[in-house]
């Protein structure tokens, strides 16, 4: 298989930018939307949280989608230290997640899985860990951005290709990442099981 020959799968996500940022790898993808909960387990640490949602939404999708193509599934969570920051429920949870994130460095782990669809039901796992550092956010910027609808949905509060971009001094790491699909991470992935199928089915032969 070429860097670029990749296999139809499901996509597990409701999200119009994960839609996108596949299209831009050029996968041909059927979207399942799944729901999962995403509430933190007691003392999670926010990479583990990433990685433990997109892995269920990743075998939600295998499940709904009957076990004939791929899955893969995708969770992204801002974090400051250990503090983590999901959707904001409303504007006062999004304002107070702005004013956090405000002046300061905070991470972003984006973690993709790919449900095979094989009899050992095997998953496959990958992590995108990126630096985000905000300028400062005077209180009027946030409540603005809040009234343009933008956060809403978005971990953190905002998004960085939107209009959120403003707000962004630095970034170090993946920006499809901080989008909610890092495109390297997912390539490996769908590379790495596109390869093993294809041994696998050689040695069938």
């Amino acid at each position: 298989m070429s860097s670029f020959d990749f296999q139809p799968i499901v996509l597990a996500s409701a999200s119009p930018r994960r839609r996108e940022l596949l299209a831009q790898l050029g996968v041909p993808h059927e979207v399942l939307v799944v729901e999962v909960d995403e509430t933190p387990l007691p003392g999670e640490e926010p990479a583990a949280l990433a990685r433990r949602l997109a892995r269920a939404k990743a075998i939600a999708g295998r499940m709904r989608a009957g076990g004939a193509r791929p899955v893969l599934g995708s969770d992204t969570v801002v974090a400051v230290d250990a503090r983590i920051f999901g959707k904001p429920r409303d504007r006062d949870d999004a304002l107070a997640m702005l004013a956090a994130l405000s002046g300061r460095e905070h991470r972003v782990l984006t973690a993709v899985a790919l449900a095979l669809p094989d009899a050992a039901g095997t998953t496959s796992e990958a992590l995108s860990e990126t630096r985000v550092r905000m300028r400062s956010i005077a209180p009027a910027e946030a409540a603005a951005y809040w009234a343009t609808g933008e956060p809403a949905g978005k971990a953190g509060a905002y998004a960085i290709q939107g209009l959120g971009a403003v707000f962004i001094e630095q970034i170090r790491g993946s920006y499809s990442g901080v989008m909610g699909l890092p495109l390297y991470e997912t390539a490996r992935l769908l590379q790495s099981a596109s390869s093993a199928g294809n041994a696998g089915n050689g040695s069938n032969r």
